[in-house]
């Protein structure tokens, strides 16, 4: 393992260990994890935000790789199922690293990347959207499918709102997992949208 990724590695450690105290992380912190010297730290990253995005980038990607290899997990399913199970893992992922999520969001929305999460998350949800809509053309398939992404992410961002305007607690799964699945049917429709 080389310096770089042995200080990514001590970094996404600590922001694990962290998670929602993340900006108590230090420079000093990380080299004596990683078992470098500072230095060697200010040479590959310019600052610690910028260690700690392309940490997060690596996080979050590991959650954007899953999504490609669900397709054991849910062989059987119909697609608006599959889509409602992958809503699912990518709600559950961001209540469960809130910290993280908030930093790749926010940085993406900020610096809009054509290779950042959201872009990689929108890919993932593409063709199952299609497949639930075959009715549908490219466009709209990529103009609802932008607008779950969005939906989605403004909803997590938002959830402490979403919970005293309307009393929907986000943070519990089992209200998570109908918000979702209601999201979807206003959205994409219900399954029977999908035989025409």
């Amino acid at each position: 393992m080389n310096s770089k990724e042995a200080i990514m590695e001590a970094a996404i450690a600590l922001i694990n260990e962290k998670e929602d105290r993340i900006e108590e992380i230090t420079m000093r912190e990380i080299s004596k994890r990683a078992g470098v010297g500072l230095g060697l730290i200010n040479y590959h990253f310019e600052s610690k935000e910028e260690l700690i995005g392309e940490c997060v980038e690596k996080i979050v990607n590991g959650i954007v790789e899953k999504f490609r290899g669900m397709e054991a997990e849910t062989e059987g399913m119909e697609p608006f199922e599959k889509l409602d199970y992958l809503g699912n893992i990518t709600l559950t992922f961001l209540f469960e690293h809130q910290a993280v999520s908030k930093i790749s969001m926010l940085s993406d929305m900020r610096f809009p990347k054509s290779s950042d999460n959201t872009q990689r998350t929108l890919r993932a949800y593409l063709p199952l959207v299609a497949q639930c809509r075959p009715d549908w053309d490219e466009e709209r398939v990529y103009q609802m499918t932008f607008s779950l992404i969005s939906s989605m992410q403004s909803a997590f961002l938002r959830h402490e709102i979403l919970l005293e305007q309307q009393g929907i607690n986000l943070k519990n799964t089992a209200e998570r997992k109908l918000f979702h699945r209601r999201m979807l049917e206003n959205m994409i429709g219900t399954q029977n949208a999908e035989k025409g």
